[in-house]
């Protein structure tokens, strides 16, 4: 099977590549390839690619190496999504994955205020019902307290000064 994929051609500490067509089965370092299709310095993050002859060997059926799929995509030769080429160590970073965890969150924190003021509502209510009570049991006691009040007072407010005086006066009349 054919793989396009890098080749390093660069000295230590200054990496640059090739872009070549090899058989699977040859290593990257053994320097057997079939057909150079580009370069990319990683230093200068320059890339040249073939476009045209790497679009024909893919529709014969020749694979592509990851790193080579994400060069081709930003050089827009290909379309799609780039692909992870983190060590497997490395998380993967899933964005739809974090999303979903946001809106859930935000979600969450929305029932939560929408169940706070709902709690404060029936809080008022309640708190309203108890002084309308309070209110309409005090109004009672005033109206039962206002009946009470006059049928009592009038009798006995009226006859106790009349008698004393009366006996007073018959008392000083004889003394004297």
């Amino acid at each position: 099977m054919l793989k396009i994929r890098l080749q390093r051609v660069g000295r230590k500490h200054d990496p640059s590549f090739r872009i070549v067509l090899t058989d699977s089965k040859n290593g990257p370092k053994s320097g057997k390839f079939l057909e150079i299709l580009g370069n990319y310095d990683a230093k200068k993050d320059t890339k040249v690619v073939n476009g045209e002859r790497v679009k024909e060997l893919i529709s014969q059926g020749a694979q592509i190496s990851d790193t080579v799929h994400n060069i081709l995509i930003s050089e827009k030769i290909i379309e799609g999504k780039k692909k992870n080429v983190l060590p497997s160590k490395s998380p993967v970073v899933d964005e739809a994955k974090i999303k979903a965890e946001e809106e859930a969150k935000k979600a969450k924190e929305e029932a939560e205020a929408k169940a706070r003021a709902e709690a404060q509502e029936a809080q008022k209510k309640a708190e309203a019902e108890e002084k309308a009570k309070a209110e309409a049991e005090a109004q009672a006691e005033k109206e039962a307290k206002k009946e009470e009040t006059p049928a009592e007072e009038v009798p006995v407010v009226e006859e106790a000064p009349v008698v004393a005086e009366t006996t007073e006066t018959v008392e000083t009349a004889e003394t004297e």
